[in-house]
């Protein structure tokens, strides 16, 4: 069955291991097809989406070879077939990051508009008016996105909003255009920075990276090359949060320095001891019932919308009481009924969750709605006295490896199935 159950009121002790980035190695997977040869991609996270993307690349005609230490050989020499089905990029809203390389290496692509988690509008209008300022024609009908191009031209794109995959879109479509791209109002995320680090290894000449304005200086081919993915700062704040809402201690190693200071300082503030360093970070709950926090997402540096959920959670069994402001996404509160059903006090209210906390939560089944939902529901049953079953638990492996086994391996009792 498509669940798991938590046995709830068991303390999150231990060391683990960071996995690699799900937001980084996605948009890297899909610049592979900007070059022929082999590109060795290792820390690759075995999760469902990078499943599903490797699946879109062997579709496309590239080749990939698999070792034992979560590397991946991707050749994208012989594309035969430059498309993203339906049947593939419905269950994943990235899938529109290959609609750049396409276009850029081979002059034509047809995409599918993506699906993927159902937290709000995220439409792919952006990247499609920054392929059309480079010189794409595209049509979007019957619900495929058709680019083609003799070859793309440098251009300056203003982003509309700020927007990860758009930038990421644009800015590996502007490595292989003619002249120079500037790329204003773009995104800073540290993934965005970790696909960057692979362009220039390919040969990509760009300036910026990690600023809202990048600066691409287009070249007549690339080359392939290896990568070692980034660490995953939002599975590193989850298995925070694991520790802080049971009152534990956890070590993870292949920490993601710097890029968590948002969340870190909002765990301080709830009463965590907290060591970082770039090697690892360490956090000491002491048993103490943690504090309420107030949050705000925004973009990156701020506070990401893709801890929100877990903070709700964490914010649940609080003393005091926490007001939570979701400023990107406006479907991104649906895990809040489940969350009252397992006793949360919380009431939405627009934009904002007003959070009471509780003493004590309590084990319900419940039904995860999206990715970062279902963690915050794992986390509440952490948490929770009794036994939670969490349902449609495929969210959850659409972004983090092996979740119940490394829980399992810090002192919790997770069965699935």
């Amino acid at each position: 069955m498509n669940k798991i159950t938590i046995k709830g009121g068991l303390t999150i002790n231990g060391e683990i291991f960071s996995s690699g980035a799900k937001n980084a190695v996605l948009p890297i997977l899909a610049a592979t097809l900007l070059a022929p040869g082999d590109c060795k991609i290792t820390n690759v996270p075995h999760l469902h989406d990078v499943t599903t993307m490797n699946q879109l690349l062997i579709q496309m005609g590239a080749r990939l070879t698999y070792d034992q230490h979560k590397g991946i050989l991707i050749n994208c020499s012989d594309i035969t077939k430059p498309e993203a089905p339906y049947e593939t990029v419905k269950t994943m809203r990235a899938s529109i990051l290959v609609l750049g390389p396409l276009v850029a290496r081979f002059g034509q692509a047809k995409v599918s508009l993506p699906g993927g988690c159902a937290i709000g509008a995220r439409p792919v209008d952006i990247h499609i008016a920054g392929l059309k300022a480079m010189g794409a024609h595209i049509e979007v009908r019957d619900g495929y996105i058709y680019a083609s191009c003799d070859r793309l031209k440098g251009n300056r794109i203003v982003m509309d909003k700020v927007t990860v995959t758009g930038t990421e879109n644009i800015l590996m479509a502007a490595t292989l255009a003619q002249g120079e791209t500037v790329i204003e109002n773009a995104a800073i995320e540290p993934e965005v920075v970790d696909l960057a680090r692979f362009l220039t290894a390919m040969g990509a000449k760009i300036e910026g990276a990690g600023t809202s304005k990048i600066t691409v200086t287009g070249v007549d081919t690339l080359k392939a090359t290896a990568h070692q993915v980034m660490p995953d700062r939002i599975e590193i704040g989850t298995f925070l949060v694991a520790a802080a809402i049971t009152g534990g201690a956890i070590k993870i190693h292949n920490n993601c320095h710097g890029e968590l200071d948002a969340v870190i300082d909002k765990l301080k503030e709830a009463g965590a001891d907290i060591e970082s360093t770039p090697d690892y970070i360490s956090l000491d709950m002491q048993g103490k019932r943690p504090r309420p926090v107030d949050i705000r997402t925004a973009p990156h540096p701020a506070f990401p919308t893709d801890m929100q959920a877990q903070f709700c959670a964490l914010n649940a069994i609080a003393d005091g009481t926490s007001i939570i402001t979701e400023t990107l996404f406006e479907n991104r509160f649906m895990h809040v009924e489940e969350l009252k059903r397992m006793g949360a006090n919380i009431k939405v209210e627009g934009h904002q969750a007003i959070i009471q906390g509780v003493q004590q939560l309590s084990g319900a089944p419940v039904t995860a709605t999206d990715l970062r939902a279902s963690a915050s529901l794992v986390l509440a049953g952490l948490a929770a006295n009794g036994s939670t079953e969490v349902h449609d638990i495929h969210y959850i492996d659409r972004g983090y490896e092996a979740i119940e086994e490394k829980l399992n391996q810090l002192g919790a009792q997770i069965l699935r199935g």
